[in-house]
């Protein structure tokens, strides 16, 4: 078989998407993400991480999300000097990502050092890359809007379509050709096809005779026939309709034969939007009355600028008060500023607001950007209430770690958890009510309410999966494959798209491949 498709993360697991569609040899990878989650269980993926670079033709980057693309320049400093696809805004976000996780590893590295010097320990831990493999990633990404058609290689067209999941995600869509066997002589075409060949046989080749010529015509014509196509559609994270800021996902492609789906809440259904406002607005409100402080765990993309949108809406409105909000995240800070620079990824309502009446919605009187660390030290001073948005957002690094130590222990805050937690994180620990955590090293009593808000996410669940699949063509669909999911959440999901009507549908594992005719 030509076409081959297997996983080197995030399957049967979240996070650390890195997927491959071998054909004939060459390797197209689908994201290249790091691992996330506890810290030294994610420092041994990340580092075992050793795929061969120059086996790599090209690499399509779905977003910018850190467990999509956190280990793009592991890639390029091993020796990837292809080629990465991504929309313009993804470009945009990555490099800010990357930048960030090359910033945090070179001051932990730093930090470790000092505390390993005072111990009188031996010290060996190195960043995984640094700020100039960053920029040679960077340097290699090609962008390509939504809906525009590209070859990637002479026999593998790519196109984008609108996730609906941050700005600028993308549902990667495959159209591959040559790989299927030809009627006429039960042959395959291989390769780069004869498309890929033609203008060089025809300055350079053999001449061949009317005969010949007329029967391979006839094979050339059924080679590049639909039935001779291979489409494939990889979602990296599907998005949500209705939700802010962004489109909802595309549903306009061609009838894909192969579907690589995402399974994030494979098991777990989100409540609506308009319950997520209401309970945002009562912990506010709750806040104000017993004078806390309210922490919201967040990633720096799409999470942050959503939440603010959510409070200045609720400000606009007058359900809450102004009551000071903090952005403490110089990544998210510098995501913003990208949010507001991309509008062609807004959907119709913040279009209107930018353009029409010239409204920011990611900032407000009441919001304050921070950016210097004493700048953020001097958070734990002030009193409340207030709202302060930090990252990461699974609570495993970042300026959060220190908000949390802070306040968790005080019953007057409220801990507000607003997206997905991995397994082992601290986060999960304190979404699954532990009663003592673990933070920078001290343990704490968890006397924080902690309330969890989880229609703030941005992956559809099962059922919303489901609703999406049931609106695009599936008429040639052959398979589902499930990858970035937990294995029961998964396993519910299989079920669960069986059962209405998508029979084929299967759970990827790491080491297995997949031939895909």
């Amino acid at each position: 078989m030509s076409v081959t498709a297997y996983s080197l993360g995030a399957a049967q697991e979240v996070t650390g998407s890195k997927h491959v569609l071998e054909i004939e040899g060459r390797s197209f990878m689908i994201d290249c993400g790091a691992f996330q989650g506890k810290r030294q269980e994610a420092d041994r993926k990340n580092r075992d991480f050793d795929f061969a670079a120059d086996k790599i033709e090209s690499v399509v980057l779905t977003h910018a999300h850190f467990d999509h693309c956190g280990l793009l320049p592991v890639l390029t400093k091993n020796g990837y000097g292809g080629s990465i696809f991504a929309t313009p805004a993804t470009r945009d976000l990555a490099n800010i990502v990357m930048m960030d996780s090359a910033r945090i590893q070179a001051r932990d590295a730093e930090f470790l050092a000092k505390q390993a010097k005072k111990k009188g320990e031996k010290f060996s831990w190195k960043p995984l890359f640094t700020e100039m493999d960053c920029v040679k990633a960077a340097n290699q990404i090609i962008t390509l809007g939504y809906n525009r058609k590209m070859y990637i290689a002479p026999d593998v067209q790519l196109e984008f379509y609108d996730a609906g999941h941050i700005l600028g995600s993308s549902l990667a869509y495959f159209t591959i050709t040559g790989q299927r066997k030809n009627p006429l002589n039960s042959k395959i075409s291989g390769g780069l096809g004869i498309s890929g060949r033609r203008l060089w046989h025809r300055l350079f080749g053999p001449k061949t005779n009317p005969a010949k010529s007329q029967k391979e015509s006839k094979e050339e014509a059924l080679r590049g026939a639909p039935s001779d196509e291979i489409r494939i559609l990889y979602t990296g994270d599907l998005g949500r309709r209705n939700k802010p800021i962004i489109r909802d996902p595309a549903t306009n492609m061609p009838a894909p034969d192969y579907i690589f789906l995402e399974s994030t809440y494979g098991n777990r259904l989100h409540h609506e939007p308009d319950s997520a406002l209401k309970e945002l607005e009562k912990i506010v409100r709750r806040a104000i009355d017993t004078k806390g402080k309210i922490i919201i765990p967040t990633f720096a993309i799409e999470r942050a600028q959503e939440l603010v949108y959510y409070l200045h809406l609720l400000v606009d409105k007058k359900k809450i008060p102004q009551i000071p909000i903090y952005m403490d995240s110089p990544m998210a800070v510098n995501a913003t500023g990208i949010y507001q620079l991309h509008q062609e990824c807004y959907d119709e309502a913040t279009k209107e607001a930018f353009l029409s009446h010239h409204k920011n919605p990611f900032g407000f009187n009441s919001m304050t950007f921070v950016q210097s660390v004493d700048e953020s030290k001097a958070l734990n001073d002030k009193q409340g209430p207030m709202i302060i948005l930090s990252a990461d957002g699974m609570c495993e690094a970042g300026r959060i770690l220190y908000h949390l130590a802070n306040n968790i222990s005080d019953p007057k805050n409220i801990i507000c958890i607003v997206g997905y937690m991995s397994e082992n994180t601290l986060g999960r620990k304190i979404l699954d009510g532990e009663k003592e955590v673990k933070i920078l090293g001290d343990w704490y009593k968890v006397n924080a309410e902690v309330v969890n808000i989880d229609s703030f996410s941005a992956h559809a669940d099962y059922h919303e999966s489901l609703e999406w699949l049931n609106t695009i063509d599936t008429s040639r669909l052959k398979k589902i494959f499930l990858v970035h999911g937990e294995k029961n959440g998964q396993e519910h999901m299989k079920k669960f798209l069986e059962d209405n009507g998508y029979e084929n549908v299967e759970i990827v594992k790491y080491g297995e491949t997949y031939d895909l005719e």
